[in-house]
């Protein structure tokens, strides 16, 4: 059986500007380059977000340091906003940001 290929652009996230081509097999897996792993700390059994875009696929990988990061989120202090409220803000700017990043790349606004 032979496994159906697709070609992908990976656009990391990040000041990085390099990018590299990847292949979707017919199961829709996809090999990381390294370069981005090591930048990422992706290891052996990584998990990763994956959101749909209007560029395209974006993965997040869910790491230690992005756990490290998100400790102790959830605790709220009086008078501090809802979590569910910061995290739609959080998450509209980030859209933001990657739009506009996508906007620059591209030269379409």
């Amino acid at each position: 059986m032979t496994d159906i290929q697709h070609k992908v652009r990976v656009f990391p996230v990040s000041t990085t500007t390099q990018t590299d081509s990847v292949w979707f097999t017919t199961k829709g897996q996809v090999v990381i380059p390294s370069w981005l792993r090591k930048q990422f700390q992706i290891e052996d059994g990584t998990k990763a977000m994956v959101q749909a875009t209007p560029e395209g696929i974006l993965l997040k990988p869910v790491t230690s340091v992005t756990i490290h990061r998100l400790r102790g989120i959830l605790k709220r202090k009086p008078g501090n906003k809802p979590f569910a409220q910061e995290w739609a803000e959080q998450t509209a700017e980030e859209k933001a940001l990657e739009e506009a990043k996508y906007a620059r790349s591209t030269g379409s606004r």
